[in-house]
């Protein structure tokens, strides 16, 4: 699996369109009224990256398994979700189970298409989102004090220590505070990471943007992009109308040359997935043999052993050793037995942090 991305948005600012385009389906309804999506949609699709059918070339492998990336279309937020406004808090406890929130922000101005507020206002449009989740983590931050407390009376250092963290937590919420996880110890970083705070999540800010502005974007997607280098995120240009015409080529040649046309050198797709495995620190490894090639995403600086463990958990409980060999070097030596002979292939350790692009064999004993 790469990693879990929740599609968040005030209601018509083409979420579901957006979410369509990424898992080229219809499940889906792209309407012009709030609230076109009532149940969360799901989909899955595998993450493109033209180094697995290299690799699978050269060992000649039987057949080719990609890593892959869910997408959660989420109902549209509105002011007030917090407390049950619009189709209620239920849809922020989806948000709770996704790894990175790609925020769907209006960029365009058009009459025929109606918007919650009465002006586009990307700043505003975000404020009123951030302002919901924060609200929604500050109602589990006094749950979670409330559950916690009871317990207080005992004297349990953990217990204090946990009621410290949700009043630091507290004030850095109330305040626009962003909590420095470097400073926490591995008790306060697990209980910190079991809240599964909103807040917490990286966030991709995504302008759907008209279709003049696609390829340089305009002063609305400028202002985004902005307030994303401010908040240390990312931010990625689309336009809803584009993918709508891309949706109707059933035949892949035909969108990429409509995109081609356009000016564009990559799909939408491919955009949002390289900026989320960007904000999520993540990189791909491979294994290669007869029967197939695979990829695994991992986060940035993984051990070999625990990038065995993501194949099997017996891979890293009895690890020994790692062989290695870069991409690069793989596809210029034309695979393992040459990568070999020419010193190519390294023999790794407990301690060797694996690279992005790295194919990989591990030897084991349990």
């Amino acid at each position: 699996m790469g990693f879990k991305c929740g599609i968040v948005g005030l209601p018509n600012v083409g979420k579901s369109t957006l979410f369509n385009a990424l898992t080229e389906s219809n499940k889906a309804e792209a309407a012009n009224y709030p609230f076109a999506t009532i149940e969360s949609n799901i989909g899955r699709v595998a993450v493109p990256d033209e180094r697995l059918n290299k690799i699978s070339s050269i060992g000649k492998s039987e057949k080719i398994i990609p890593t892959y990336i869910d997408f959660v279309d989420i109902a549209g937020l509105v002011k007030g979700a917090s407390t049950g406004e619009g189709l209620g808090n239920k849809f922020l406890g989806h948000i709770r189970e996704v790894d990175a929130i790609a925020h769907v922000v209006r960029c365009f101005e058009d009459d025929n298409i109606t918007h919650v507020s009465s002006s586009i206002n990307p700043m505003a449009d975000i404020d009123t989102i951030n302002t919901e989740l924060k609200l929604a983590d500050l109602e589990t931050l006094q749950n979670k004090s409330n559950s916690v407390e009871k317990k207080a009376k005992h004297g349990d250092k953990e217990i204090n220590n946990q009621i410290e963290l949700i009043l630091l937590l507290q004030e850095k919420l109330n305040n626009d505070e962003s909590i420095n996880i470097t400073d926490l110890n591995n008790d306060d970083l697990f209980f910190y990471n079991s809240l599964n705070l909103i807040s917490s999540k990286p966030i991709l800010y995504i302008c759907n943007v008209d279709e003049k502005s696609i390829l340089n974007g305009n002063h609305f997607s400028e202002l985004v992009k902005n307030r994303a280098i401010k908040e240390n995120n990312d931010m990625v240009i689309v336009s809803a109308a584009i993918e709508s015409q891309i949706a109707e080529f059933k035949n892949i040649e035909d969108k990429l040359e409509l995109l081609k046309d356009l000016g564009l050198t990559e799909t939408t797709l491919k955009k949002v997935i390289n900026a989320g495995y960007s904000i999520l620190d993540l990189i791909t490894f491979f294994t290669c043999g007869p029967k197939e090639t695979r990829a695994w995403t991992i986060t940035k600086n993984t051990t070999a052993p625990k990038a065995a463990g993501k194949i099997h958990t017996d891979f890293e409980r009895g690890f020994i050793r790692a062989e290695t060999i870069a991409y690069k070097d793989f596809i210029e030596l034309g695979g393992e037995s040459a990568s070999r002979e020419t010193g190519k292939l390294k023999q790794e350790g407990k301690e060797y942090i694996v690279k992005d692009g790295d194919v990989m064999n591990f030897l084991f004993n349990v």
